[in-house]
C-alpha cells in the first residue's frame, strides 16, 4: 500500500473514530450527564480525543504490515452514572451501542452512495468511499464484541448478574482484557472478516471496490 492510500486510510479511521467517541458522548449527555461536554469532547476537533497509540500508531503499524485488518481508538468518552436522569436501568447500554450505531449510519449512508450512484462518481470519489463504508463496518463489528474496553462488553455485563457464574464470567473477561483484545486481533478476526465483506456487500451491491 503506498503512502497517499495508508494516509487516507488513517485520516478516514481517525473521522469514523471521532464520530464514533461523538455518539458516545451526546448519549450521554442526552441522558443527563455533561461529563464528556464538560470534558470538552463534544467536538469534531480531534485534539481532544487522540490516543497516540491506538489512533496513529497502531492503525499506521497495520496497515504498513498488510495485515488486511485495520482498527484503531480514541480516547475513551468518560460519563458519570450517577448523573444520568433517564433511562438509567439501560444507560450503559445505550451509551456503548451509540458508538457502533454511528459507524454503522455512516457505513450506510456513504455505501448506498455507491450503491446507487458508484457509476457516475470519479475513481477516486468512489475509492474513499469503499474505505469509509469498510472501516466503519470494521469498526462497528470489532467493538461490538464483548471484550473490556470495546462497547460489546457493556451490553454483556449488563446481561450477566454479579454473582455466580456471571459475576465469574465478569471478573475473567476484565482481568484478561488485554491478552483478549490481541487474541482477536490475530486470530479471531479472521473468522469476522467474512461478516465485514458480506456487510460491504449487502449495503453496496457489490464486493469490495478497492
Amino acid at each position: 500500500m503506498d503512502i497517499i492510500t495508508t494516509l487516507f486510510y488513517i485520516v478516514i479511521l481517525l473521522f469514523s473514530i471521532i464520530i464514533h467517541e461523538l455518539a458516545h458522548g451526546y448519549t450521554a449527555d442526552y441522558l443527563g450527564d455533561p461529563t464528556p461536554r464538560l470534558q470538552g469532547r463534544l467536538t469534531l476537533n480531534p485534539i481532544p480525543h487522540l490516543d497516540m497509540f491506538g489512533s496513529i500508531i497502531l492503525p499506521a503499524l497495520l496497515i504498513l504490515s498488510g495485515t488486511g485488518f485495520v482498527v484503531g481508538w480514541a480516547k475513551p468518552v468518560e460519563y458519570n452514572p450517577f448523573n444520568i436522569t433517564k433511562n438509567r436501568r439501560w444507560a450503559s447500554v445505550l451509551i456503548a451501542i451509540a458508538g457502533p450505531l454511528s459507524n454503522i449510519f455512516l457505513a450506510l449512508v456513504f455505501g448506498l452512495a455507491l450503491r446507487f450512484f458508484g457509476v457516475q462518481l470519479p475513481i477516486a470519489v468512489t475509492t474513499i468511499f469503499s474505505i469509509i463504508v469498510l472501516l466503519n463496518i470494521v469498526l462497528a463489528v470489532f467493538n461490538l464484541i464483548p471484550v473490556p474496553p470495546l462497547d460489546g462488553h457493556h451490553v454483556l455485563f449488563s446481561l450477566l448478574p454479579d454473582h455466580g457464574i456471571g459475576g465469574q464470567i465478569k471478573y475473567f473477561l476484565k482481568k484478561y482484557s488485554l491478552m483478549l483484545i490481541i487474541f482477536v486481533i490475530l486470530f479471531v478476526w479472521r473468522i469476522l472478516f467474512p461478516v465485514v465483506l458480506f456487510l460491504y456487500s449487502l449495503i453496496v451491491g457489490s464486493p469490495i471496490f478497492l
